[in-house]
């Protein structure tokens, strides 16, 4: 993309004029303002906002059709809003808009934080194999955490539907397939999806706990504060967070977890590698420490791995139907073509106990 698309691209996602003349009213007037977009998110769009000294974290659907309530931004800010004075680590909310006439959609603001995302490589601090230890433990400690929340305390008891959740996901995930192949069939056809969506179907766990559940827990949704030893300071995109099963982001996490001995990954883009280093624990080594924190067994290990892959298969033909119909500047979603294809057979491969858990 050139400059030139990306500053178009950019217009579309917010009126700059509009947006300083609404924050204002919050943040008090400022002489310097800049606006900057995120590129490294793949979902909802996420807008650096420089206002004076300060600076802060806007959030908002991407431009042009989405599917059904997937890029939902405020029920993403009441969760981290509900989650303020918890043991989970959230930024500082700042506001929200239902207003779409200000930017064109609606939107939220938040702080923003200060610290390391990780994704294909790690701070020099954190190259010892006691931090790399140390970073696993903190993601599952705070995966335990948001689990543990009393939902009904912090007033997010009407924040879903528990009951039944597991369920409702697979067939959720198998209509935004079927919302993305509407245009995504036309260039090339992934049967399978079908295979792996009959598998879940007849597969299902007939019971799970209820809790708050992220919808899209892992390494690189999480922050992690400046300074030795690892400390993780904040959870992002709560776009997908609601009351169900929480091994289903038990599963999550694990797909975005690489042991050494792993396949290369399908999506190399969204998929790290940088977990087989020594030190990171490993998938089982994970798990067994979110049973310890929340004395919860991993039942149905399994389902909720495929159960994963076949959520990230949606959400990447969903990316390459964006792409499709020119709904995103994202260089990752064109590369989905493929990308999907090959995950529907490692996943095919999972299901028939040819790769390891």
């Amino acid at each position: 993309m050139t400059v030139t698309d990306e500053d178009q691209y950019l217009n579309r996602l917010v009126d700059e004029d509009a947006l300083r003349s609404y924050l204002g009213e919050t943040l008090g007037e400022a002489e310097s303002v800049s606006v900057l977009r995120h590129d490294e998110g793949h979902s909802n769009e996420t807008l650096f906002i420089e206002w004076d000294d300060r600076e802060y974290v806007l959030r908002r659907p991407p431009a042009g059709e989405t599917a059904d309530t997937a890029h939902d931004v405020l029920r993403e800010y009441r969760t981290i809003d509900a989650l303020q004075e918890t043991s989970v680590p959230v930024p500082e909310t700042v506001l929200a808009c239902e207003d779409e006439s200000v930017i064109g959609s609606e939107f939220y603001v938040m702080g923003r934080e200060a610290g390391d995302v990780l994704r294909d490589t790690e701070p020099e601090r954190f190259a010892t194999p006691d931090h790399r230890t140390a970073i696993g433990e903190e993601l599952v400690d705070a995966l335990a955490s948001i689990h543990s929340v009393d939902y009904e305390a912090v007033g997010l008891g009407d924040f879903g539907r528990p009951a039944g959740f597991t369920e409702r996901q697979v067939d959720r995930w198998q209509q935004q397939l079927e919302w993305a192949f509407e245009v995504t069939e036309a260039e090339r056809e992934v049967p399978e999806l079908d295979r792996v969506g009959e598998w879940l179907q007849e597969n299902v766990p007939a019971d799970h706990a209820h809790t708050l559940v992220h919808g899209d827990y892992k390494l690189d949704n999480v922050l992690f504060e400046p300074g030795v030893p690892p400390r993780l300071g904040a959870i992002f995109d709560w776009e997908l967070s609601t009351l169900g099963d929480p091994l289903t982001d038990l599963g999550w996490m694990l797909l975005f977890w690489h042991d050494p001995s792993d396949p290369a990954p399908p999506m190399p883009e969204l998929m790290s590698t940088v977990m087989a280093q020594e030190g990171y624990p490993t998938r089982d080594e994970l798990v067994a420490r979110y049973e310890r924190q929340t004395g919860v067994e991993f039942e149905n290990r399994r389902f909720y791995q495929v159960l994963a892959a076949y959520k990230m298969a949606g959400l990447g033909e969903m990316f390459f139907r964006r792409y499709l119909e020119g709904n995103s500047a994202d260089p990752l979603y064109p590369k989905m073509e493929k990308g999907v294809p090959l995950l529907a057979e490692q996943t095919v491969a999972l299901i028939e106990g040819e790769r390891n858990l």
